[in-house]
């Protein structure tokens, strides 16, 4: 439950710290004093979006925190798998808005993100506003409703489960549609292409050798000059140079024995006599070997002529390209090939799911048929004492297509009377009368929720009286289930039944406008109550009745 509110600088706020308790408080005060903005703190301690131009006029940034009691609570999984640190006694949740537009929030002073503080804010305060009777008309909240007191959570998350799967399996099979369509559409094409390239016989790094064959061929005539004239210089009679190393090798080495130091010319010379051979052996031997042949430039060229434009054709920048091309190609008329198989298991993988879905479906539909006939019961039970003697109330499910909540259409039929037909609830229901039924239906289901705080805006609207009373004798009852209940009320009836009282009150001084709120003594509550009853000229009479709502 919430325990503290802090607001700090935020529109008429200057400071406020204020404590609040379990059971039933009511929050009373003029229209225009700050309800709404109170309302609107807590909104965004709930994760709701920041605007700047809600900091109070003059500051550089505005505070809201709160503290909340969740002992009764099993809320600990939430904080282990946000790793954020528990304390279950003193829960802290923190906004923070600055005049150049930035936002904080933390949880427990551990920085987290508005989607985080959403989601915990979702499972600590419920704000039911005016607005919130606009929900009677959806079909989701109607289907939420009816879930909540079914309890089936966990049959609904399995079907959603097999249905996210059938979903899948259902987009495959188009694509697969699609594509065998597309496929089949263009497999003349296809093989066409893949005849081509496959008979090119296509080698990877082929493209590269034949490219530096023909480059040699097409000098040829050079090469071949350049190696006679070195095979010459080598190795012609007499004046070649391994010749010529010879002879200056036999001519040191004579006189080696008496001049020692030309030994090792002599080896330097035979050293340089091996080597000298054996690059004129090479050469020789490329001299025989190179020859020019016209017909094989040719071939070779054709050759690469029809890879380059192959190349060109299939937008390709080498062999290996044109390789991976061809198997794709392959690939593609395979399944083309394989399709019908291809496409029958996955018929079969759908038929499976959706029957699989359905069969879920109709569990989930059984357990809320049950919950309807007791939605129904709690419905009249507690709409009677609310000055409906007559109402009916209906929970119409139809069946209708799967979708990912099941195959269930709700629709919440009411009448306050019996001459009149059961008709949708927000079309023919009065403000009055929607007020009674939300709050019937937020009565029923907080029964079937642990939520630890709710709050009421203004859902008296459109009654008095009696009816206000025992609308608020529920809000009370609510309150004393381990759950903290608070009601923004314009009705005494409504306010005297609150353990609690606090009002908000607007006051001019000099630095501005600045709103407050202020738990109210006993007496300063009878004073309220009594301005409720008979406005700022409270008489004698307004006095002794507001006692008497108190039961003072």
């Amino acid at each position: 439950m919430l325990r503290q509110l802090y607001i700090k600088n935020y529109a008429l706020i200057d400071l406020l710290d204020i404590e609040l308790h379990p059971g039933f408080s009511v929050i009373t005060g003029e229209t225009g004093a700050g309800k709404s903005i109170i309302l609107g703190a807590i909104g965004l301690l709930l994760g709701q979006r920041a605007d700047s131009k809600s900091i109070k006029q003059g500051a550089e940034k505005c505070i809201i925190e709160a503290h909340f009691d969740l002992s009764r609570y099993e809320m600990k999984p939430f904080f282990d798998e946000n790793e954020i640190e528990y304390d279950a006694n003193d829960t802290i949740v923190r906004r923070e808005l600055t005049a150049a537009g930035k936002s904080r929030a933390f949880i427990n002073d551990t920085p987290v993100g508005l989607g985080m503080l959403k989601e915990l804010g979702e499972q600590l305060v419920d704000v039911h506003s005016q607005h919130q009777n606009l929900l009677l008309n959806k079909q989701d909240f109607q289907l939420s409703v009816v879930d909540i007191i079914a309890q089936d959570q966990s049959k609904l998350d399995a079907y959603q489960q097999t249905y996210s799967l059938l979903q899948k399996a259902k987009s495959e099979l188009q694509t697969l549609k699609d594509d065998i369509e597309r496929n089949r559409q263009n497999q003349d094409f296809l093989q066409f292409q893949y005849e081509e390239l496959e008979q090119a016989k296509l080698t990877e790094g082929e493209q590269e050798e034949l490219e530096q064959q023909s480059e040699t061929m097409e000098h040829a005539e050079d090469i071949k000059t350049a190696l006679y004239e070195a095979d010459n210089a080598l190795q012609a009679e007499q004046i070649g140079a391994v010749s010529q190393v010879r002879t200056a090798l036999n001519a040191i080495s004579g006189i080696s024995k008496v001049l020692p130091s030309a030994e090792e010319i002599a080896e330097r010379l035979r050293s340089c006599h091996i080597e000298l051979k054996d690059i004129a052996d090479e050469v020789s031997g490329m001299l025989e070997d190179t020859d020019f042949d016209p017909a094989e430039l040719d071939h070779i060229n054709n050759r690469l002529d029809r890879l380059y434009d192959l190349e060109k054709k299939y937008h390709a920048d080498s062999v290996a390209e044109l390789i991976e091309q061809r198997d794709e190609l392959k690939q593609k008329l395979a399944g083309i090939e394989n399709s019908d198989e291809a496409l029958a298991e996955l018929e079969a993988k759908c038929q499976q799911l959706t029957a699989k879905c359905q069969q879920q479906a109709d569990s989930l539909s059984k357990q809320r048929q049950q919950a309807a006939a007791e939605i129904e019961k709690q419905l009249r039970q507690r709409l009677v004492p609310l000055g409906m003697p007559n109402v009916r109330f209906e929970v119409s499910i139809m069946k209708g297509e799967l979708n990912k909540n099941g195959q269930d259409n709700i629709n919440f039929l009411f009448s306050a009377n019996t001459s009149t037909p059961l008709q949708p609830v927000a079309q023919v229901a009065s403000g009055g009368e929607i007020a009674r039924v939300m709050l019937s239906l937020k009565a029923m289901i907080s029964g079937a929720v642990k939520l630890p705080t709710i709050i009421f805006d203004e859902i008296d609207t459109g009654v008095s009286g009696k009816i206000a009373e025992k609308m608020a004798e529920i809000m009370q009852e609510m309150g004393q289930t381990e759950r903290q209940v608070i009601s923004i009320t314009h009705l005494p009836q409504i306010a005297a039944k609150g353990s609690h009282h606090y009002r908000v009150s607007k006051e001019e001084t000099q630095k501005g406008t600045t709103s407050q709120m202020q738990e109210l003594t006993p007496d300063e509550r009878i004073h309220e109550i009594a301005q409720m009853l008979s406005g700022s000229d409270i008489s004698d009479a307004a006095i002794q009745n507001a006692k008497e709502l108190l039961k003072i």
